[in-house]
């Protein structure tokens, strides 16, 4: 861990965790009423700022239009993300880790695994088993199941699991416990003996060597977490379920050339895991953001820790099977990743994050955000002006981007698995690869209806739970 910009005593003594992110820059008193009238009293600050940025948006994507030059301009940009993405195609990842051995374990690291479930009687039992199976000493590890407030059969199902496995202990919420996930995980952490902390969602599937394999991970000092490869259990059921097994192959691609090339690492909630130092010193779960996992990234980063991430084994989790669902969760990811640049902009421009760190994560605010909500005003004006939209250049580069990603993770991921590369898998995954472009222009439309919204409408923070059936598919070895 590189030395903080901020003085330890302050972070310790003066300040929530959290708040030492701030501590240079404000006098404290400042410094704390900002960051809480800016982020945690309610979300009226977050729609005001995402409704000024949907007006910048507006206004320089017309004014490209309007001017002689604007083609010129966006080429420039085009230009400077096509060398961004050349970076990233030749970056060599980081290797894969060799197995903890067996004279290791002696000084293994002990770890707290933690599971929040809401209505999960469908699957908290496959899980459970599985956690309290690793191969790992059973005196290094241990397994929270934490029941929030269910309304079926899941706490009754964590209490007779309890009384079968040593390892775990259960704590149901009370009926005014409040902040979602993020207060579930909070809410058992000072209990936990483990200095590296585990999450998973209650559908996850694991293989027994997986602690063996991240543990290693964190004997670099500077690894503040890291976060497992997700892959699709049912991934054969439909369109719907092989476009999200693409998509993580491709997710999972981005990440790893990312942190290749000194950019950021990113957290994906299911199979995370962190240090609870790295954790402490970032102020634990923000408990008013809907993606807890994208929200700690940021905080991770701007308390200089790297994140990392693990090709193999992956964590496997069973993938919504419906447009309907999928909208649903596809929205509340966008709206927590967008959430994050509104909460802490200022933080990420006036922090020593790093410049690696900095151009990565603008480019990618970029590409995912700003792109599809520029889209609008583009296609109104090319319109209008009967000519072609103006960020044509750049949204091609993103779809380039985007099939050559998928292509080159598909790959990666067999051959991560052992599978040999001939000409029928290559043309496979090449098929694979189309139709997971097609999957994809989804996020299109949920980056520009998420934008909008925010922008527009005031919302509570909620999200819709996604619903896991434990269907025959997912339940399969």
């Amino acid at each position: 861990m590189t030395e903080n910009y901020w003085s330890k005593e302050e972070s310790e003594t003066e300040f929530p965790p959290i708040n030492s992110l701030l501590s240079e820059l404000s006098p404290p008193e400042v410094v704390e009423e900002e960051f809480k009238a800016d982020f945690f009293q309610g979300l009226a600050g977050r729609r005001r700022k995402a409704a000024l940025l949907l007006m910048a948006i507006w206004l320089v994507t017309i004014s490209l239009h309007l001017v002689s030059w604007g083609i010129w301009l966006v080429l420039s940009f085009t230009s400077l993300a096509g060398i961004q993405m050349l970076r990233y195609l030749f970056a060599q990842p980081d290797k894969i880790p060799p197995l903890l051995s067996d004279d290791q374990l002696a000084t293994a690291p002990k770890v707290s695994l933690l599971v929040a479930a809401k209505n999960e009687e469908a699957v908290i039992r496959n899980l459970v088993g599985m956690l309290c199976a690793l191969d790992y000493p059973k005196d290094k590890y241990e397994v929270w199941a934490i029941d929030d407030r269910s309304t079926d059969n899941t706490p009754a199902i964590l209490d007779q699991l309890a009384r079968e496995y040593p390892q775990l202990k259960v704590i149901h919420r009370a009926a005014n416990a409040g902040g979602g996930k993020s207060g579930a995980l909070n809410q058992v952490i000072p209990q936990t003996f483990g200095d590296i902390i585990g999450v998973f969602d209650a559908d996850a599937k694991v293989t027994p060597d997986l602690l063996r394999k991240v543990v290693t991970l964190f004997a670099n000092p500077e690894m503040g977490a890291v976060q497992v490869r997700k892959a699709i259990a049912n991934s054969a059921e439909n369109f719907w379920t092989k476009g999200q097994a693409t998509e993580m192959a491709l997710d999972s691609y981005v990440q790893q050339q990312r942190i290749a090339v000194g950019g950021i690492g990113e957290l994906r909630g299911n199979g995370q895991f962190v240090s609870r130092t790295a954790l402490h010193s970032c102020g634990g779960w923000n408990e008013e953001t809907i993606t807890d996992d994208l929200d700690l990234t940021i905080r991770l980063h701007l308390d200089n820790w790297k994140i990392g991430l693990l090709l193999t084994p992956p964590v496997l989790e069973e993938g919504v099977t419906n447009v309907n669902s999928l909208w649903h969760q596809r929205n509340r990811w966008a709206e927590g990743g967008y959430q994050r640049y509104l909460d802490y902009w200022r933080y990420i421009f006036r922090t020593p994050m790093g410049f690696g760190k900095r151009i990565d994560l603008l480019c990618w605010m970029l590409l995912q955000y700003i792109v599809p909500a520029a889209n609008v005003p583009d296609g109104i004006m090319a319109i209008a002006r009967h000519r072609l939209p103006v960020l044509s250049p750049i949204t091609a580069l993103l779809f380039v981007w985007g099939f050559t990603g998928m292509f080159r993770g598909l790959i990666r991921v067999q051959a991560a698995s052992g599978k040999t590369l001939d000409l029928p898998l290559l043309f496979n995954i090449i098929g694979q690869s189309l139709r997971g472009l097609i999957y994809m222009l989804h996020w299109q439309v949920v980056m520009l209806s998420i934008t909008a919204r925010m922008s527009i409408r005031p919302k509570r923070l909620k999200w819709v739970k996604t619903v896991h059936e434990g269907s025959t598919s997912f339940n399969k070895g």
